[in-house]
């Protein structure tokens, strides 16, 4: 991909959902720990699943706490996540397009991830396909927040570009999409299953190799 005298300089991935499924997580949150939950305290799994989703509810997405694996460990007395955590890789999946979008765009562009998810959980997520990006950020570990503009201007501070040379592509509305347009981030919301009617809504990642042709 020639790309000499462009603007653009960064494409920007979110993680979970976007170029990675939410299988990994899934199996984390609704599978080992309602299980475990449910052995350390004599419950049936329907039970234990509910007390959980209450507790998940109780600190919610806005805290960092909601984010951190260790944490609910604790919380429920389950012993150590990142033994847990390492049992579920296999369960670990990529979207179809994933690698060959990350190997056509890698020619032209530097790649970066920014990322909601702590760096405990992209240690499993980008295993294998870390090597295709330049940097990593988590918004949990690196800046103690959740995917605002704020982390998103600190992340192009550190980049050393302007927002406006940065394309950011992830599957929440709100975190990837509203969040970086806000400060000048050219921001594409990934909506695999058409549910808004956002106009820059993709349908999957090879549509950013096109779109990128146009900034």
């Amino acid at each position: 991909m020639n790309n000499k005298n462009k603007r653009i300089e960064v494409v920007s991935f979110d993680v979970e959902g976007t170029i990675v499924t939410t299988d990994f997580s899934y199996a984390i949150w609704f599978e080992m720990i309602p299980q475990r939950f449910a052995l350390r305290h004599g419950l049936e799994f329907d039970q234990a699943m509910l007390k959980v989703r209450q507790a998940y509810e109780s600190v919610g997405d806005q805290r960092l706490e909601w984010y951190d694996v260790q944490y609910w460990f604790t919380r429920f007395d389950l012993g150590r996540a990142d033994i847990a955590m390492e049992e579920l890789q296999p369960r670990v999946k990529y979207f179809p397009e994933t690698a060959e979008v990350l190997k056509t765009l890698g020619k032209g562009y530097k790649l970066n991830v920014a990322s909601g998810s702590p760096r405990h959980f992209l240690k499993h997520l980008l295993r294998d396909i870390e090597h295709n990006f330049s940097s990593v950020y988590s918004s949990i570990s690196d800046f103690q927040q959740v995917k605002t503009a704020d982390f998103y201007a600190d992340m192009c501070c550190k980049l050393g570009v302007e927002p406006r040379q940065v394309v950011h592509v992830g599957d929440n509305l709100h975190f990837d999409y509203t969040e970086p347009a806000s400060i000048g981030i050219n921001a594409f919301h990934l909506d695999r299953e058409g549910k808004t009617d956002n106009p820059a809504a993709l349908r999957d990642l090879t549509q950013i190799i096109d779109l990128l042709g146009s900034l």
